[in-house]
């Protein structure tokens, strides 16, 4: 399932490029931990702060996180700011 048509309709594209050999290791909703979850005293307080990515793959040996965005919520902003900070992976929208 997608959450949308264009997601749909982009995988089928990135489907096509892999099969053409423009990219390698195509992957949909790869999950990267931005927070761990937090404890105290054993017990957890918060949990982890996760970001989905919806597409991954490697292309022309650099690896590519890549979201298809309709609305860019404040939640999704903060989450692209952690992934750049965290992992150093600038997520590519389209």
């Amino acid at each position: 399932r997608f959450d949308s048509k264009k997601e749909a309709a982009r995988w089928q594209e990135l489907l096509l490029l892999q099969r053409a050999g423009k990219i390698s290791r195509l992957n949909r909703q790869v999950t990267y931990q931005l927070i761990p979850s937090q404890y105290i005293n054993g017990k957890c307080v918060e949990r982890a702060c996760n970001y989905v990515a919806d597409f991954v793959y490697w292309q022309n040996g650099k690896l590519v996180v890549e979201d298809t965005k309709g609305k860019k919520t404040p939640e999704y902003i903060i989450k692209r700011k952690l992934m750049l900070q965290v992992y150093g992976i600038r997520i590519k929208e389209t």
